[in-house]
């Protein structure tokens, strides 16, 4: 047998160990999936998923638009998942079981509350053509998804002087529309990190008369 050959033979029984070494770790490792949300049930986009396994953080992903994640690759044992976003408490779950070849879906435990220290706010005034405030015109605030899909977050109606305050669960678009006596007028804004955010909208109402 020629030198070459013999080469050839050894490189292809190296490749064949390092393969079968490779599919060995490989089934070795397993995982987590689940959804980070409030505790209305929302999703928190963007979120922070961890896994942490004595005291070290070994593995980090994101959360999709809706919360949803998946943190593969992991070693088999226990771990603790932290999760956290902007805006939120840090969460926990400990002693999570990670088993080889196998995704364990954690579902919606991943529960998150607003860091009530640090919450976004959003301040609102309704006003007539004449500048004057109206009292009980409701309010209804919807999220604007990036592919345009809407979600209704929740309504409420102006105080005695025109005024509303909404406190959203996480970082979004919202399309916040008055309506009174028929007539309605809608805004946008986007709100982001913590923070106090204000707008206002003007309803093209008749004139008040005096009587």
């Amino acid at each position: 047998m020629n030198k070459s050959a013999t080469f050839n033979k050894l490189a292809f029984a190296l490749l064949c160990t390092a393969l079968f070494a490779a599919a060995s770790l490989g089934q070795n490792t397993g995982g987590v999936k689940g959804k980070v949300r409030t505790t209305k049930g929302s999703g928190i986009g963007g979120s922070t998923v961890t896994a942490r396994k004595k005291g070290v953080d070994v593995k980090t992903t994101k959360a999709n638009s809706s919360g949803e994640f998946v943190l593969d690759g992991l070693e088999t044992g226990r771990y603790n998942v932290v999760f956290e976003a902007p805006g939120f408490s840090s969460g926990v779950l400990y002693n999570v079981e990670i088993n080889k070849n196998k995704t364990s879906d954690l579902g919606d435990r991943l529960i998150l509350t607003p860091d009530q220290g640090n919450q976004i706010i959003l301040k609102g005034s309704v006003f007539d053509k004449q500048g004057f405030s109206v009292p009980g015109a409701k309010i209804e605030i919807v999220s604007v998804g990036s592919d345009g899909s809407k979600r209704t977050l929740g309504n409420t109606f102006t105080s005695v002087s025109g005024e509303f305050t909404f406190r959203p669960e996480s970082a979004a678009k919202l399309r916040v529309t008055a309506t009174y006596k028929g007539i309605s007028e809608s805004k946008e804004i986007t709100v982001e990190e913590p923070a106090i955010y204000r707008l206002a909208i003007a309803l093209d109402i008749p004139p008040r008369t005096s009587n």
